[in-house]
């Protein structure tokens, strides 16, 4: 099949399915006339990069985990336990991310808890250095 068609039956664009490509995800075979041709494997693998995108693996980690991974009953699962420790280290790197997000959200809180609510009464009352004039948010005054 055509990388249009490829495109149609996964949802996934040709771009995308090029840059798959670009990262060993996939290997369609070239014909004389340059044009990929995919086999109906490629339909599942695909849905097997986006799976383990969803799951937060960078594509470089998908290239070396995909060729082990099978289909399981709960969806995919690694084909063999030696695959475990790259899983769990990638199941860290997302938990660091995570972490980083928290303590981000957590800043921002605290900046946002310590300012007074006030009212609006003058758009010029408060500016932005290098801006012009912040006006209320939309609803009126500050308030969480």
């Amino acid at each position: 099949m055509r990388i249009g068609d490829l495109s149609r039956r996964t949802g996934v664009s040709p771009r995308l399915l090029r840059y798959y490509e670009e990262q060993g995800l996939l290997t369609p075979v070239r014909q004389p006339s340059g044009y990929r041709e995919y086999a109906e494997e490629d339909v599942r693998t695909v849905r097997h990069v986006r799976t383990l995108l969803a799951a937060g693996l960078p594509t470089h980690a998908i290239a070396e985990l995909l060729p082990c991974m099978v289909e399981g009953l709960g969806g995919l699962a690694p084909g063999c336990p030696g695959m475990l420790p790259d899983l769990y280290r990638e199941r860290e790197r997302i938990d660091a991310a995570v972490a980083d997000l928290l303590a981000a959200r957590a800043a921002l809180d605290t900046v946002i808890t310590a300012t007074p609510p006030v009212e609006w009464t003058d758009e010029t009352e408060c500016a932005v250095p290098g801006g012009g004039p912040v006006g209320p948010p939309p609803g009126g005054a500050l308030s969480r």
